[in-house]
């Protein structure tokens, strides 16, 4: 039996949840924004004491390292690896854009030739994107995009994409060909990330816990604040 502790934190959303075998054992969500380092601890002692009282021996710990927002991320994983050296159990990375796609399988039926381009919202017209087929085979690599009318046009011009996530929004308005499907209100979210993070205990698929870092796909860029005189 696997105990996880799956963390998630790559969006607005900040979201954890102790699943085993499958089952969702206690999750806690948060949508009010970017207040993940108010609540993310608060869910984790939740989860802890729920653990304890329960004489619940945790597993590993997964995490969702990106792409998204750099604060956020940065925030899980710091906790993460605090947990993985503190319970000394294994740390999992679970690709955002991958969550983000098996959450849309799990809602919804599809055909086989049926493509998945998950968008995480970057900014103006950018989005963290990638392609995926059903088995989750790695279609297009995961990438930073600027949306134009001919994105994705190759998989277009064949296949049925699904668009889903955060940044889908404004593709809406940039793809319009007749193969583009958008699903709206889908979320990372801890308790989506169940079936990827057993996968990876069961194939022993671990990150350092010491040196791993979050899959950014870009430079974090800062601004100068301007004078007020």
């Amino acid at each position: 039996m696997s105990n996880i502790i799956n963390i998630e934190t790559s969006t607005d959303v900040c979201s954890v949840a102790l699943t085993s075998e499958g089952q969702v054992l206690e999750h806690h969500e948060d949508y009010e924004g970017h207040n993940h380092a108010q609540v993310l601890s608060k869910f984790l002692n939740s989860i802890l004491s729920y653990t304890t009282t329960r004489d619940i021996r945790i597993d590993a710990i997964a995490v969702s390292i990106g792409p998204g927002s750099y604060t956020g991320l940065r925030i899980g994983l710091s906790e993460a690896k605090g947990l993985c050296f503190g319970l000394d159990v294994p740390l999992i990375g679970i690709n955002t854009l991958k969550l983000l796609t098996v959450a849309v399988m799990f809602r919804h039926f599809f055909d086989e030739d049926t493509l998945f381009a998950p968008m995480i919202d970057a900014r103006r017209k950018e989005v963290y994107t990638a392609v995926y087929d059903l088995a989750l085979n790695e279609i297009m690599p995961p990438q930073p995009l600027i949306l134009n009318e001919n994105s994705y046009s190759e998989y277009l011009a064949s296949h049925k994409i699904v668009f889903f996530g955060n940044g889908s929004d404004k593709a809406r308005e940039i793809i319009t060909s007749q193969n583009a499907v958008f699903i709206e209100g889908i979320k990372p979210v801890a308790i989506d990330m169940l079936a990827l993070s057993e996968k990876a205990i069961r194939e022993r698929d671990y990150i350092d816990v010491a040196y791993s870092t979050p899959l950014y796909l870009k430079e974090y860029q800062t601004t100068t604040p301007k004078s007020k005189i």
